[in-house]
């Protein structure tokens, strides 16, 4: 094998072919020469990555002898970038140098990937490579019915580490255990302060800051209806959405209420000291209410923005009694430009977007300009889709990126949400954070980047390549049924709206019919898949129980675009078998809050074609 066959997630800034092999030995060492603390980890991903994958027993020496050494780890200060190594595979060693102890483990995770699909015999090579943006993040929504299990995060942050991200967040509104605060998490199943205690060191052992995240503005309605919290609301009895209709509970603290911030104030001083990171995101999104209830007054005096950024301002002051610096969800703010230049200077905005088109170069040009450090961050396109929407993703991710580059943007942060269910499986996610992962790191090398071999060895490691084509086969699914929309997948429409409600327009028998083709086509595959992950039979499982639930969407099409070609009857019993396989597929990777949430929509469907069926 060459280095042209080598596939690599992110792929390297440089790669060059060098003459000769590299025989791995039964026996060697890999030398430590320098401080062991910071070469130690890289030095243990080697060892494991040539046990697991070449079957080699090889130990860890910190100088001594160089003849028996078959790995040379050293940092060394011509590596001029932070978290940059050059990695150089020779007929006769090994040498990885690095900048510091974070780009030591990179090259050895590059090492371990080349492993992966070399075993014993490696091509020899030279890689010179550092991150285009020092913060490489996943957010990850565990608030919309889903907390995953601690095994389940465990494995999640060893799969990003290797492909170099460096920062998770966990999207919070009620599901972290306040010790004082018990009926707002009584049925979520919710992470507990030890357990970030221990999933911090664990980040921190993988190179990877576990940065604290708790909504703080909007998206509070899981404290508001409360009767205990329900004085803190904007609107207590709703209000109006922008886009027509109406939320019929609260939503929003009220801006202009003390006792909004003394009880954020209480929330931080117990959360943040489970963290050793010096971030916290306090949301403060989609805050749609504001201005329609308590503090309509106020805002008819000063503007809604002005009385969205006094209180984002008394955010940030107890932010900083807390020494962190606070990140916020810059949607709000971007209404009213000229309010930009009024927000401190060691804050970081979060300028999101998840459709292909988002306006990225406009809105990072305005916190450039403003000297505010921002993240660009888009999404995985996974939510409202069962199956993903791979090319809108990758569009996204790509726009992002770029534009982010181009106005100077400090991290990428690719978001995962869970909206209406959180009924997409985890692997529907992993070609949005690997294509987050080759941006952040190497967004020029991301022309070279072969995303389905990438996926099929690095996140699902199966040997005939097939499970990385399959999946973003069933994520591109979507397309055939040519139905614009934004933030969801035609294909989730029929299960999450009433079974009378009309179909999106544009929506053809011949597309729907399309889309299921597409489906049973990627399916079909997955039988050839030779998957060493241990969760291998979870994945097959998840992506059939999925497959179904869209092959199901497509029935419920043809049922309202053709009478009687679909029996409720028979529709009905496909969906009582999906919901049993979906609530056991639930316990393989997470909590069992927020279950009966998951489930609702397709429960109601249920119901309506149980009904339908018997009239």
């Amino acid at each position: 094998m060459t280095h042209s066959n080598v596939v690599l997630l992110p792929v390297p800034k440089s790669i060059e072919s060098l003459p000769g092999d590299f025989l791995l030995p039964h026996r060697a060492v890999i030398r430590l020469d320098g401080q062991a603390a910071d070469l130690l980890p890289a030095a243990q991903v080697i060892k494991d990555a040539v046990d697991q994958y070449a079957h080699r027993c090889w130990q860890i020496a910190v100088g001594g002898p160089v003849d028996d050494a078959a790995v040379h780890v050293s940092l060394a200060g011509r590596v001029a970038h932070a978290e940059g190594y050059v990695l150089t595979i020779q007929p006769s060693a090994i040498t990885l140098e690095a900048a510091d102890a974070a780009g030591a483990y990179y090259g050895a995770m590059t090492l371990r990937q080349i492993l992966r699909q070399c075993h014993t015999r490696l091509p020899a090579l030279r890689i010179e490579d550092h991150p285009d943006f020092s913060h490489r993040g996943v957010m990850l929504d565990i608030s919309r019915s889903k907390v995953p299990t601690m095994a389940t995060l465990e494995e999640l942050v060893e799969r990003l580490s290797e492909w170099k991200i460096n920062e998770l967040q966990l999207y919070t509104e009620h599901t972290f255990a306040y010790r004082g605060h018990p009926e707002v998490w009584a049925e979520a199943s919710p992470i507990t302060g030890e357990e970030i205690l221990r999933l911090d060191a664990w980040c921190r052992k993988h190179f990877m800051e576990l940065v604290p995240n708790q909504n703080s503005f909007g998206h509070m309605e899981r404290w508001l209806r409360l009767p205990r919290y329900r004085h803190l609301a904007e609107a207590p009895d709703g209000f109006d959405l922008p886009w027509g209709g109406r939320m019929e509970h609260p939503f929003s603290l009220c801006p202009t209420d003390p006792r909004s911030l003394q009880f954020l104030e209480s929330l931080y001083d117990e959360l943040l000291p489970h963290f050793t990171s010096r971030q916290f995101n306090v949301g403060c999104d989609e805050t749609w209410d504001v201005g329609q209830g308590r503090s309509a007054e106020e805002c008819n005096a000063r503007g809604r923005e002005r009385v969205y950024l006094d209180f984002v301002l008394g955010i940030h002051r107890l932010v900083a009694k807390h020494g962190r610096t606070m990140q916020f969800w810059g949607d709000i703010i971007l209404h009213r430009p000229d309010l930009i230049k009024e927000l401190p200077r060691d804050l970081i905005a979060l300028e999101w977007g998840y459709e292909a088109d988002h306006p990225f170069e406009k809105d990072a040009r305005l916190f450039a300009e403003a000297q505010v450090p921002f993240y660009v961050c888009p999404g995985t396109s996974s939510w409202n889709s069962i199956l993903g929407r791979v090319a809108n993703a990758l569009a996204n991710i790509e726009n992002a990126a770029q534009n982010g580059l181009k106005n100077g943007a400090a991290g990428l942060l690719v978001t995962d949400w869970g909206d209406n269910g959180h009924l997409q499986y985890q692997p529907i996610s992993y070609p949005g954070f690997a294509a987050a992962a080759q941006y952040a790191w190497n967004a020029s090398g991301s022309t070279q980047m072969d995303l389905a071999a990438a996926l099929s060895l690095h996140a699902f490691e199966d040997r005939n390549l097939v499970m990385g084509p399959v999946i973003l086969d069933l994520g591109n699914a979507y397309q055939a049924m040519h139905v614009p929309m934004e933030n969801a997948s035609p294909l989730f429409h029929p299960l999450v709206h009433p079974l009378d409600a009309p179909p999106p327009d544009g929506t053809t028998c011949e597309g729907v019919e399309a889309a299921s083709e597409a489906i049973a086509e990627a399916l079909a595959k997955i039988g050839q898949a030779r998957m060493d992950t241990r969760d291998a039979q979870t994945v097959t499982d998840e992506l059939q129980n999925g497959a179904s639930m869209l092959l199901l969407a497509c029935s419920l099409y043809r049922y309202k675009l053709e009478a009687g070609a679909e029996d409720a009857g028979t529709l009905a019993s496909r969906l009582r078998a999906i919901l049993g396989e979906h609530r056991r597929l639930w316990m393989q990777r997470n909590r069992p809050g927020g279950l009966h949430e998951s489930t609702r929509p397709l429960e109601a469907r249920l119901k309506e074609l149980e009904a339908a069926a018997h009239s």
